[in-house]
């Protein structure tokens, strides 16, 4: 046994691991690369690269997670469904930072609670597919599978799995973490200015009129307080930013897995909080056995399907110490399922003892193909779903810590409903996702003031 860090306690190595003991299991949703000495060549270039995140913000995140699973703070996690190399530009990365400021300006002011804050970007460049192949007009080639892996043109050079592209989502990942953490530090963030954080796209969005109540209502306090104090509260200049994506191509991040001075064990150094796909989770797997090894705080995507015994024991492998922080479950059922799906699951963990923090992904559950096939998600379904959550956790005695969305600060209309009531109609008017639908900024700010009403109205459990 060794002793982690302060307020953790103690936990053991993962016996029989190492970085490529994930090699020996079933491999799922992973490139197949045409030339093994040309994706070693890019390993080997892969693993002398600085990392991306250090092992202190790895531990400094685990113990805010441990305290959102005790009810003492609340997580945003949220950002594109896949990130783009194209946009690793200074408007979206700014626009997606504002549009999470000022959610989590909304759940700190409204559930009086403070805010982790965790991007869904820095890294969230692969997706799973549910083919291996696409067909158009008799053609077929591989699916796009996230700029980490191929290009999303349909012509066979694009579609095939380039190993330098794991370079180039290093680099990408890279500069997207330079220029938020050089924003933040600057004063970006700033609750005294919380105008630097306007879009100027929805100035006269319906939500405008309450979101400007409410932060004059900070600002005022803010202002009463340094009153009193009789100085500026530079606590109030800066927040932290975390980064979190689905580790989905292992041998990338097997790559920036290493051991560093004055801390045991092994960190995945490519991100602060990976998290498993549903696709991904088989016990057996290969997924599940990198992510049995690394110290970070890690989180694994639950469905509908997935049964008490099968969650029982998925949770046995990530988390055998029972370590505040180590794991959150991500629960994404969908509006319809929600209800039926998540009670025995809720009941089996808290019967075990176990107090993992809770999130509840509304968006997977609820996608749909319209005309044309395009596909979309309905506002009205992700907001049901929310809602479903919070009563469920109720019901149980568990609690729901969090939120995961797929949210952009750009002018989208990939989603329907919300503010502006966007119809099928509306889609085609600024449709740029190259995967799933995201939330614009009214339907994120929308659904940040839901949750304020919601939980604001539950009991915490007993």
């Amino acid at each position: 046994m060794r002793s982690l860090e302060r307020n953790i306690g103690p936990v053991r190595e993962a016996a029989g691991w190492s970085p490529s003991s994930w090699y020996e299991r079933p491999q799922q949703q992973q490139p197949v690369y045409a030339d093994a000495k040309e994706l070693e060549r890019a390993l080997a270039q892969l693993r002398e690269l600085p990392p991306l995140v250090t092992s202190w913000e790895i531990l400094a995140l685990k113990r805010l997670i441990a305290d959102a699973a005790e009810g003492k703070r609340f997580v945003l996690q949220g950002g594109d469904c896949a990130e783009s190399f194209d946009d690793c530009s200074s408007p979206p990365i700014s626009n997606r930072l504002k549009v999470m400021l000022q959610m989590s300006l909304v759940l700190v002011h409204g559930l009086r609670l403070p805010v982790v804050r965790i991007g869904r970007f820095a890294g969230q460049y692969a997706k799973p597919r549910s083919a291996d192949t696409e067909t158009r007009d008799g053609v077929t080639l591989p699916c796009y599978r996230g700029d980490l892996v191929n290009g999303v043109a349909f012509d066979a050079q694009s579609r095939r799995a380039d190993p330098q592209r794991l370079l180039r989502g290093h680099a990408h990942s890279a500069m997207t973490m330079n220029f938020v953490r050089a924003l933040i530090d600057g004063g970006f963030a700033d609750l005294h200015h919380p105008e630097y954080w306007d879009l100027a796209w929805v100035e006269h969005s319906p939500l405008q009129s309450e979101y400007r109540q409410m932060v004059e209502a900070i600002g005022n306090s803010l202002r009463f307080m340094e009153t009193l104090a009789g100085e500026s509260i530079g606590s109030y200049q800066r927040v932290d930013f975390y980064t979190s994506h689905e580790a989905l191509v292992l041998h990338y991040e097997q790559a920036l897995t290493r051991q560093v001075p004055r801390h045991w064990g092994w960190f995945n150094l490519s991100t602060h909080f990976p998290w498993i796909g549903m696709r991904t989770a088989q016990l057996d797997g290969a997924h599940v056995e990198y992510f049995r090894g690394i110290r970070n705080p890690v989180a694994v995507k639950i469905g509908p399907s997935v049964t008490p015994d099968q969650l029982l024991r998925l949770v046995e492998l990530l988390d055998p110490d029972n370590e505040p922080g180590r794991l959150t479950l991500i629960h994404r059922m969908g509006a319809e399922k929600i209800e039926k799906a998540l009670p025995p699951l809720l009941a089996a963990l808290k019967a075990s003892g176990r107090k993992p923090l809770w999130i509840c992904d509304p968006m997977h559950g609820n996608t749909e193909t319209v005309g044309g096939g395009v596909k979309t998600r309905r506002f009205q379904n992700i907001r049901a779903e929310l809602d479903h959550a919070f009563d469920v956790h109720a019901a149980v005695g568990t609690r729901l810590g969090g939120v995961h969305l797929e949210l952009t600060g750009e002018n989208v209309t990939e989603c329907l409903g919300g503010a502006r009531d966007l119809t099928e109609a509306d889609l085609a008017r600024a449709y740029k996702s190259q995967v799933d639908p995201r939330l614009n900024y009214e339907q994120s700010l929308e659904l940040a003031m839901l949750i304020v009403r919601k939980r604001g109205g539950l009991q915490a459990p007993r």
